[in-house]
């Protein structure tokens, strides 16, 4: 082997797998399904009811960091956490925005944001 073949081996090695190849998210009318295959960590899914959720948020990342989606239920305090680069991240999010379940203009903000929390309803209106 080459020390050109033995670098690439070590570097495809430390290179993280993109998150679409181990992080997927999927849903139906009734619910949202998420399932995680961390390479060399346990494997683990979550599962939530749309009738549930009270309340999205979106994190805008840099171009560095994937953005994220937090959607928070009735079922636990805690949110789940779905990143827009899961395979299956973006049909959610047209999923979120078809349902309502985040504001379509508050959206568009987010999108063209470099960064920041933006969350529907508003802290105010979800009292």
């Amino acid at each position: 082997m080459s020390i050109l073949s033995k670098a690439r081996a070590l570097w495809a090695r430390r290179r993280p797998k993109p998150l679409d190849e181990w992080f997927f998210v999927s849903f139906d009318e009734q619910a949202v399904h998420v399932r995680a295959e961390p390479p060399g960590e346990a494997s683990w899914s979550q599962s939530f009811r749309w009738d549930s959720v009270v309340r999205v948020c979106f994190k805008a990342e840099d171009m560095w960091l994937s953005d994220g989606i937090y959607v928070f239920t009735r079922e636990r305090p805690e949110s789940y956490v779905i990143p827009t680069e899961a395979q299956g991240g973006g049909e959610l999010w047209s999923e979120i925005l078809r349902r309502k379940l985040f504001d379509a203009s508050l959206a568009i903000e987010a999108a063209g944001s470099a960064g920041g929390l933006y969350c529907w309803p508003p802290p105010e209106a979800a009292r």
